[in-house]
């Protein structure tokens, strides 16, 4: 059966309201690769796909997993490196974005047969299977298609130090560079992607980590915490929204012509989508409400940060994520906290590239109120009035109150869920 036809049925057993396990009911039920990865063994060229014991529970010491929950242009980039630089770490990059691809180029009639639930199915899905290493799964969802495992297509692939590193990398290449990962020599020195080579990875870690913004809300991710098969906590990272809107304006100016617009001229032109702005704050306030209420479900494996905060105290925060994760934090990361929260605002070809990571970290944690225009900040305030207060940012009254950054409109808030 074709992973073209695999995917359509996943998505479609999924908008039927057939929950993720029943979904992966399916999946196993097709052929493919290893299925309950926690004693995956080395495969030869021409051995059976299938190459696991299929026992999940038997696992020497139990892998820890986190999910860095954000929103787009939240300072999510720049979150998920922190735990990359862990070596106990297998990180991965937006995965998702495979998931969301292969939904909005289905055909119209199979787009309609799907609905957001379908789409959320998909996503605790993939999540799982790669919670559990099997990153045979994505195979599922990258166009085109992987062959014998193999993919040029992964989606930020360099973003991950273990993507980039023995076993996936071989040694000689990898140790060609004295550089850490990047966008130029990942892939020219260590070539396409082995799939089976990055599974063998991540079950070598102690910490599988992954970085989305394509999920709504943290309740969508009940299903999942409450699988015993994990030991799943939630990173939950926000952005005041104003800051949010004007990083989107940046890295994606087609989208957001309207609000530049708006912006430029003080007009607010009737085509604008005020929705870019308010569903994020809804999303936002909603998922903190659930987080910080403390249900039995997310009891001891949830933590809110403010992206403002990990920007002015970047290793204080730091160190309480990796209290959180449950790791130490080495010399390795405290180094690269270091280099990449002290670089020269000013070096802007590497600052407005999408996802870069390397900036003044206290400099432009409220930068954003030099680039908006009070007309546009006013409107995101009575938009996001409930966001605003919930997670501890001050609204402003007038211009002159915007520009001076001498008066910081991020109140000292700590965030505690409620313990039962």
């Amino acid at each position: 059966m074709e992973c073209s036809w695999k995917t359509v049925l996943l998505l479609v057993c999924a908008s039927l309201g057939v929950q993720y396990t029943a979904i992966r009911t399916l999946r196993d039920s097709l052929s493919g690769p290893c299925r309950g990865a926690y004693r995956c063994h080395g495969r030869r060229h021409g051995e059976p796909l299938s190459m696991c014991d299929g026992d999940w529970m038997s696992v020497e010491s139990p892998r820890k997993h986190i999910l860095l929950f954000a929103t787009t242009r939240s300072g999510s980039s720049f979150t998920g490196q922190l735990l990359n630089q862990h070596p106990e770490v297998f990180y991965v990059f937006e995965p998702l974005y495979h998931v969301q691809q292969a939904f909005t180029n289905s055909s119209r009639r199979i787009r309609r047969a799907l609905d957001r639930r379908a789409l959320l199915g998909a996503y605790r899905d993939l999540l799982l299977n790669l919670y559990t290493c099997e990153l045979h799964f994505m195979e599922n969802y990258i166009r085109p298609e992987p062959q014998d495992h193999v993919t040029s297509s992964f989606f930020r692939r360099s973003s991950s130090h273990a993507l980039c590193s023995p076993p996936v990398c071989s040694e000689e290449e990898a140790a060609a560079s004295s550089d850490l990962p990047d966008e130029t020599w990942c892939p020219k020195r260590c070539g396409a992607l082995n799939l089976s080579s990055a599974s063998v990875s991540c079950l070598s870690k102690r910490v599988v980590a992954v970085k989305t913004v394509r999920i709504p809300e943290v309740g969508d991710l009940r299903t999942l915490m409450e699988d015993p098969r994990l030991e799943l906590k939630i990173l939950h990272l926000v952005r005041d929204p104003r800051a949010i809107l004007a990083s989107r304006m940046t890295a994606f100016p087609d989208q957001f012509r309207a609000w530049k617009i708006w912006n430029v001229t003080g007009r607010q032109p009737r085509y604008v989508d005020l929705s870019q702005i308010t569903s994020t704050c809804k999303d936002m306030a909603a998922s903190a409400e659930t987080g910080l209420q403390g249900p039995a479900w997310l009891h001891s494996r949830y933590l809110l940060v403010r992206y403002e905060d990990l920007a002015l105290n970047p290793e204080t925060k730091a160190t309480e994520i990796y209290r959180f994760v449950g790791l130490e934090m080495g010399q390795r990361v405290r180094t690269w906290i270091s280099k990449n929260t002290n670089s020269n605002a000013s070096a802007q070809a590497n600052w407005n590239y999408r996802y870069s990571t390397a900036r003044d970290s206290r400099a432009t944690a409220e930068s954003w109120r030099l680039r908006l225009a009070f007309d546009v900040v006013r409107k995101i305030q009575s938009l996001c009035s409930h966001t605003l207060a919930l997670l501890g940012y001050k609204q402003v009254q007038s211009a002159a109150e915007l520009r001076n950054l001498s008066v910081s409109l991020v109140e000292h808030k700590p965030f505690q869920p409620l313990t039962r």
